[in-house]
């Protein structure tokens, strides 16, 4: 039953949540055929909704009523969920979660890639730990912290409207003031907690993102494997302030082993171009996985997940199947963890990234870990991986490729076609891209592994490996 409002929102009673979709959207069906995108609903359960956007072949739409509770539902651990956009699936039960991560890589590779499921499709590798998983968050300051309902209809004047915290989905300028969030084990909220209340304090104003005013803009803080702890303060600009917050920080938190700062008077909050400041300890930390030591500095990209990056890095090593004599590929490769990881299995691994830094790492990491059989070049992909690549680095028996959420560049998957590598292993975090790229290569590759692990508890989001091999 559906009721139109002034506003052209329309309320649809009793609708069957039938699927989890895309973006970790529950899925419904309206009286019009018009499939219907819920917020924060359960597959299972019976709600009423009132739309709030309308496209030809569907709405998105919030949940006004739950008539009918799902059996795949669990109560949500944390205060923020339902407002905060970082944990859309903490309403459902882990097992579900599961199942709909699997179900959406296979729809991906079947509907998008147009392939044929192999034998070896197994079941998604779930993640032991459940919460307090992330090894990397990062928090911002405003000084418009974002008000519920209820506090905007008291009509209560706030007179502290300090944040430290995320932002609200869609609106770039509000950021929920967090108590607690369950992503990062401690000291992770106590040293939120401190920097916020300390830096009120020392009166040092947080940032005003549309005025582009104020001192404090962002906190990172990384964890480790090894149990080294790093904490960057982004500052707008240099004030004598400043060392008085970091030494507080130090003096509370002697476990810190990198304290860091960067000065930005950018529009935007990344670092990628500005100097890092140390100002205690190390400027990075250490990661280890079976034995070998990665460097972890402010800038690199590291799996956010540890524990689960080592069982995703293992399926990569068994479909990879290497025997000691092969030449390897790794497209896409980052500070070059997987390459590190399979190279005592290899003769030769040869890792391509665009991102300067990360390739300085990468064989910084390979000295360290006294690999020797690793070259690391560093270049735009379309322009590396061209017609003299193989000629001068051997012909491959395996490619490891590993992209960003868009995927390979269609000149990336024809150069994959002419250099015709018997093997390649496919990590992504989006299957729908990597489905896309799979279609691309389905007249000369043939899927014959599928392998989903799930990285990010409590999430929609999935990673997963395949492994295809040339069609003779």
């Amino acid at each position: 039953m559906a009721k139109r409002r002034r506003n052209k929102h329309i309320e649809l009673e009793h609708l069957e949540v039938i699927d989890a979709g895309a973006k970790g959207k529950a899925v419904a069906k309206a009286p019009d055929g018009r499939v219907v995108f819920i917020d924060n609903a359960v597959p299972g359960d019976v709600v009423n909704v009132q739309t709030y956007k309308k496209r030809k072949g569907f709405y998105h739409a919030r949940v006004t009523d739950i008539i009918e509770y799902s059996d795949k539902r669990t109560t949500p651990v944390c205060e923020h969920f339902g407002t905060c956009g970082g944990c859309k699936w903490q309403n459902m039960e882990y097992e579900s979660q599961l199942y709909y991560k699997q179900k959406e890589v296979l729809n991906n590779l079947i509907r998008i890639g147009k392939v044929k499921l192999p034998e070896n499709t197994y079941p998604i590798l779930g993640s032991k730990q459940r919460y307090f998983y992330r090894n990397k968050m990062e928090f911002s300051f405003s000084n418009n912290k974002w008000l519920t309902k209820e506090q905007i209809d008291s009509g209560e004047e706030i007179a502290n409207r300090n944040a430290l915290g995320f932002h609200i989905p869609g609106m770039w300028d509000k950021i929920l003031d967090l108590n607690k969030c369950y992503l990062q084990e401690d000291p992770s909220n106590a040293i939120r907690d401190f920097v916020k209340d300390k830096a009120q304090e020392l009166a040092m104003p947080f940032f005003d993102v549309r005025q582009k005013k104020g001192l404090l803009r962002s906190l990172m803080i990384r964890t480790s494997s090894t149990g080294e702890l790093m904490v960057l303060i982004q500052f707008h600009y240099v004030d004598k302030k400043n060392e008085a917050l970091l030494e507080a920080i130090l003096k509370e938190f002697p476990s810190i082993t990198s304290l860091l700062y960067v000065i930005n008077d950018k529009a935007n909050d990344t670092i990628y171009d500005l100097d890092i400041h140390c100002y205690h300890g190390n400027d990075f930390i250490m990661e280890e996985m079976e034995g070998l030591q990665f460097k972890v500095n402010a800038k690199s990209f590291y799996q956010t997940n540890s524990a689960q990056a080592y069982e995703l890095y293992k399926v990569v090593r068994d479909f990879a199947e290497l025997k000691g004599n092969e030449v390897v590929y790794d497209l896409y490769t980052g500070t070059g963890t997987i390459a590190q990881f399979v190279a005592k299995n290899a003769k030769k691994v040869v890792g391509v990234e665009a991102v300067p830094d990360a390739i300085t790492a990468a064989k910084e990491n390979a000295k360290r870990n006294k690999i020797e059989n690793t070259t690391f070049l560093v270049g735009d992909m379309r322009k590396v991986f061209d017609d003299n690549f193989a000629s001068t680095y051997g012909n491959p028996d395996l490619i490891i490729t590993d992209p960003p959420r868009e995927g390979m560049h269609p000149d990336v998957v024809k150069q994959l076609i002419n250099i015709g590598a018997p093997r390649i292993v496919y990590v992504s975090c989006n299957s729908a891209t990597q489905a896309r790229d799979l279609e691309s290569l389905k007249e000369h590759y043939k899927l014959t592994k599928v392998q989903p692990v799930d990285m990010f508890p409590q999430t929609h989001h999935v990673e997963n490996v395949v492994l295809l091999e040339k069609i003779s």
